[in-house]
């Protein structure tokens, strides 16, 4: 227990730069604090003492702003940045080295009872401020969920997943590696293809309406000379335009 412990506090210097003493992280991480209440809730749930573990569950959230069900399987090192808002279902199952951010929910999409109703998060998955991630699927090992998405289908591992409803913006080569951490699902020269379609057309529009309007400026000239010099204007207007 005592060892796992110390992975916890070894994990949260590792991640947040802002952490300054083992005593300071002792004392003012309520992320650490709501993982080490949910282990104890989870042995009650575990041993039949279902409503025992609910009650240690109901203070954790109210000491820590962070509900976690006693239910839920936390792997090794998992850590809760900030923490606040955070909401995760009974059914969730969260891999080793996994962090996650304040405002995520890591909820269900079904109301069947027994049913894997809440996802699955591999291993060193990055969770970021405001994500939902929502249904019984899995979000494979090192994927990075980017803030505010909203994440209804399965993730492959590695990949970058952003916006509403979440779409893929980056995978790994080698899903098995370990990938860097990345606080907040951050990833440097990262680029959204659903951005780079859009400034595209956008590019391609702005080219159009220069063509339309060079176009638009010598049927002005030609109807002008036409209204100028009505007798001369034996020119093909095709070829003027030319």
């Amino acid at each position: 227990m005592f060892s796992q412990m110390r992975e916890d506090i070894a994990s949260v210097f590792e991640r947040d730069p802002a952490a300054r003493s083992t005593w300071e992280v002792l004392t003012c991480y309520p992320g650490l604090h709501a993982v080490w209440m949910h282990r104890i809730a989870h042995w009650f749930w575990g041993h039949g003492l279902k409503w025992v573990g609910r009650l240690v569950s109901h203070l954790s959230r109210w000491f820590t702003g962070i509900e976690i069900h006693p239910a839920v399987v936390l792997g090794r090192r998992v850590f809760i940045d900030h923490g606040m808002g955070v909401v995760i279902g009974e059914t969730s199952r969260i891999g080793d080295d996994c962090t996650i951010y304040q405002g995520v929910t890591l909820g269900g999409t079904s109301l069947f009872r027994g049913a894997k109703r809440h996802p699955t998060l591999g291993k060193r998955v990055v969770v970021s401020a405001g994500a939902k991630v929502l249904g019984g699927f899995t979000v494979g090992d090192d994927a990075r969920v980017g803030s505010n998405a909203v994440v209804l289908k399965e993730v492959p591992p590695g990949a970058t997943v952003v916006g509403v409803p979440g779409r893929i913006v980056e995978g790994s080569e080698k899903s098995g590696d370990k990938a860097q951490f990345a606080a907040y699902g951050v990833v440097p020269n990262q680029e959204d293809p659903y951005l780079k379609t859009l400034q595209s057309l956008v590019e391609h529009a702005q080219d159009l309406e220069q063509t339309v309007s060079a176009l638009s400026e010598k049927i002005r000239r030609l109807e002008q000379q036409l209204v100028d010099h009505p007798r001369d204007a034996k020119v093909d207007p095709l070829m003027a335009i030319k």
